[in-house]
């Protein structure tokens, strides 16, 4: 109980002195930027785990790409279970003064059998929960389709042929998910007024679930007879794998948020460093006064230890109330995600955020301690027999192996973990040896700057040459701070522009789909009179199913991307013509010859191991059609043209069912013929590209912004691995000061030293960082998205001297008391 008091004093004694402050900035960021990610993520898995029946709309759900057997309803309810069913695809609502793309969904009686639909009226009072079924005829909407058709409560509009009465307004679906469909208006109709509205075609992508609820037992009773009954297109999801989208949308965020987290970890790994061993050259004199009163290095050991230890423990706690506030002003994205209200966090954040204080407390400081309970009693009259090595180097390689584990740990999962403690590792080690060179250059280049009006420039060169160890531990650290926040922000809006300045003005912004065979000519005629000519293309629904006879399963891949493509249906084409933006680099085009042979996309053929002379077979409406791969194309994607995976040549598919699709480039002041043309063709979709890019770049960029926040904890901390180096060599600079004033320098002269020495430190790191910034964007325009990167010098530089001035601003506030001490005070607190 003494060694626990005598600590609390120590504690208290050195927090009044401010020896821990840097420290516990540096463990307060590494717990906050961690927790509040972790809290976040939390949140949304919970709400994903505890409102699955929400989520779902039942306690089963049964979706497929096509209608399901009537045997799954009739099994269903013969088992006594309550079941619904829902439809859900895109469409054109229409009136006389405007067109809107909508999501619509036609439901049955009963419908969610789980969950809340909330509907209400126009009038602003809060909805309440839906009791019975919208009626046939009428229509429940999002409050936003009414402008777009202006049109009033209780008017009418037209879907397809159907015309529907605006009923109600809707306001929240638990089971509405999230994906394309989720950025337009809601509309909700009776799945009786489906067949009058004549939308479903061939052609049509629609998605057709069947909800099911009842007695647990007697669900996963009916689940087991169903699994072995699915074919390809149709899943089911159930309670324990509800909504899978939004669960591997989170995780992919999670790592991501995790890793820019881990990045503030290191940093400040690195300051913590730093602050013990500065902590240890300030406590050798008083640990060796101890030593001599007959203190034992195991007593020392536990004194200093258990003070470490709980001041972790309290810094911890803080850092995990931060991290709370940080993501409970974040949490509305989150919820946005999920479509769902939030959940309290759990404590599983909290005991990481504990665990990272005592790990990095353990591992920075221990061994730091353990040199300082080393010191010999000597000190106490003779320093010069006192002096302390480097240390153990095993004791250093504990506090690396702990900081590998911990990243380990927060990554979850050893192959994420790995790249991550390589990838930092590979960075730290090239960012400090092109830091060692340059300061080696400028360190030479002081000899250049001569002159008695450029004498701080030089000493201020020499100081940073002489402790070149010091200064490239704080260029490396703010050196990725800075590239970590430049790529969020500058790099990240050229890569954006570049992307935009690929387009022509005349691109296609609209997309035709769904257009019937007796429609295609009408509606080339109709384009063409209003001066738009476009060519309109077959479209057929197959699904793949063998690759040189070899059935093709989604689970034969490991990649779930490519497991989802083999397993969802493509859309072919056949034609002589190479469409424009496509190039052959493999094979030949098959042109007019009537043969059974396909042109593949080079991209889904490296996806899904397809090569120039394999034979593939898909099935079309139940038929199997097998064609030999004569050609490869690589496609301009940003084009905004009509693109297929694969186009047959003439012959093959000409006799399957198909509809067709066609884009085309619509100006300003043409915008109503939309509105015309989907008057008198219904049953078509017209697609108006510049709208779902914008919602879907203020989607990027609220994601975004979360990042950029949690970025900001690494360049937080990079900031305090400047400050720690400075107080690091506070006692050597505070000396060198005094004797530079002892032997007659000015102030004036004193301080441009000191403001060379840190301008010279922000010039390095925000040369490496502008460089790294660009270099890495460089390499995702050219190899990842095929872009014309040409970045702001600018902006850039701007950033770049921003960086510089707030490196010069901070390491001035650290050090500006020297000046203010006399001579003889600078010496007898240095010596």
């Amino acid at each position: 109980m003494s060694s626990l008091r005598l600590a609390l004093q120590m504690l208290r004694r050195d927090l009044r002195a401010g020896e821990l402050s840097l420290l516990g900035m540096a463990l307060l960021l590494a717990v906050a930027s961690l927790t509040s990610v972790g809290f976040l993520t939390d949140r949304v898995r919970q709400a994903l785990d505890q409102n699955a029946t929400q989520l779902l709309g039942g306690d089963l759900l049964i979706s497929a790409d096509r209608e399901i057997p009537p045997g799954f309803l009739q099994e269903a309810q013969r088992r006594g279970l309550q079941s619904t069913r829902t439809i859900t695809f895109n469409s054109m609502a229409t009136s006389e003064e405007g067109a809107q793309m909508v999501a619509v969904k036609a439901v049955e009686a009963g419908y969610p059998l789980r969950g809340e639909l909330r509907v209400g009226d126009f009038s602003g009072a809060p909805a309440k929960q839906a009791r019975s079924a919208v009626l046939p005829g009428e229509a429940w909407v999002d409050e936003a389709l009414l402008p777009a058709l202006q049109k009033q409560p209780g008017d009418v509009f037209q879907l397809g042929y159907a015309k529907l009465k605006i009923a109600a307004r809707v306001e929240f679906e638990s089971d509405r998910g999230v994906g394309f469909s989720s950025f337009a208006p809601r509309v909700l109709i009776n799945a009786a007024d489906l067949p009058a509205s004549g939308l479903l075609v061939e052609g049509s992508r629609a998605r057709y679930r069947l909800l099911v609820a009842g007695e647990r037992e007697a669900v996963r009773s009916y689940e087991k007879w169903l699994t072995p009954l699915l074919e390809r297109g149709q899943q089911i999801e159930s309670l324990d794998n509800a909504r899978p989208e939004i669960r591997a949308n989170l995780d992919r965020a999670g790592r991501f948020l995790r890793m820019a987290a881990m990045l503030a970890v290191v940093l400040a790994a690195v300051a913590i460093g730093l602050s013990a061993r500065r902590y240890l050259d300030r406590h050798l004199d008083g640990c060796a006064v101890m030593r001599c009163f007959g203190a034992q290095r195991g007593q020392l050991l536990s004194l200093y230890m258990g003070e470490f230890l709980l001041f972790g423990f309290f810094v911890a706690v803080a850092g995990c109330l931060l991290g709370y506030g940080v993501q409970a002003a974040l949490g509305g994205l989150a919820a946005a995600l999920v479509q769902s209200e939030l959940p309290a966090p759990g404590l599983v954040p909290v005991a990481q955020g504990l665990a990272i204080g005592v790990l990095l407390m353990a591992g920075f400081v221990a061994p730091q301690l353990l040199r300082l309970t080393a010191v010999p009693p000597i000190r106490a009259i003779r320093r010069e027999w006192g002096q302390l090595g480097g240390g153990s180097i095993a004791a250093w390689a504990f506090g690396a192996l702990a900081l590998a584990g911990l990243m380990l740990w927060i990554a979850g999962e050893w192959k994420l973990g790995g790249i991550v403690v390589g990838g930092f590792a590979a960075a730290l080690a090239l960012f400090a040896a092109l830091a060692w060179g340059l300061l080696a250059l400028f360190g030479r280049a002081r000899h250049a700057a001569g002159g008695q009006g450029r004498w701080g420039l030089r000493y201020g060169l020499a100081a940073l040459y002489r402790r070149r160890t010091s200064s490239v531990i704080q260029v490396v650290a703010l050196a990725l701070g800075l590239t970590a926040i430049l790529l969020l922000t500058l790099i990240s809006n050229d890569l954006l522009a570049g992307w935009r300045a690929k387009q022509p003005a005349d691109a296609p912004n609209r997309f035709i789909i769904g257009i019937q065979p007796e429609q295609r000519q009408p509606i080339a005629d109709f384009l063409a009179a209003h001066e738009i000519a476009v060519p309109l293309q077959p479209m057929i629904r197959g699904r793949l199913v063998a690759i040189n006879d070899h059935a093709v399963k989604g689970s034969d891949y490991e990649e779930e991307r490519t497991r989802n493509l083999a397993e969802r249906e493509f859309n072919l084409s056949f034609g002589s013509e190479l469409q424009a933006g496509n190039r052959v680099v493999a094979g030949e085009w098959h042109g007019a010859q009537q043969a059974p042979l396909f042109s593949m996309e080079e991209g889904i053929g490296k996806r899904l191991g397809v090569k120039l002379g394999d034979a593939v077979t898909f099935d079309i409406a139940g038929q199997r059609v097998t064609g030999k791969v004569s050609s490869v194309r690589k496609l301009d994607w940003d084009s905004m043209r009509v693109n297929f995976f694969f186009t047959a040549a003439p012959g093959l598919l000409d006799k399957m069912p198909a509809s067709y699709i066609t884009s085309f480039h619509l100006p300003a002041d043409k915008a109503p013929l939309v509105r015309e043309l989907v008057a008198q063709y219904p049953n078509i979709t017209v697609i108006d590209v510049a709208m779902v890019l914008e919602q879907v770049a203020s989607l990027t960029e609220r994601l975004a912004q979360v990042v950029r926040f949690v970025f900001s904890f690494a360049l937080a901390a990079g900031i305090l691995v400047l400050l720690a180096a400075q107080r690091n060599t506070h006692d050597e600079r505070g000396y060198e000061v005094s004797v530079l004033r002892a032997l007659g320098a000015r102030r004036h002269q004193v301080r441009s030293a000191l403001l060379a020495e840190f301008a010279a430190l922000g010039v390095i790191a925000a040369l490496l960082a502008v460089g790294a910034s660009t270099a890495i964007g460089y390499l995702l325009a050219e190899y990842a998205l095929e872009l014309d990167f040409q970045p702001s010098v600018a902006a850039l530089s701007g950033a770049g001297l921003l960086a510089v001035l707030t490196i010069v601003v901070f390491g001035w506030l650290g050090v500006r008391r020297l000046l203010a001490q006399t001579v003889i005070e600078g010496i007898r607190e240095t010596t």
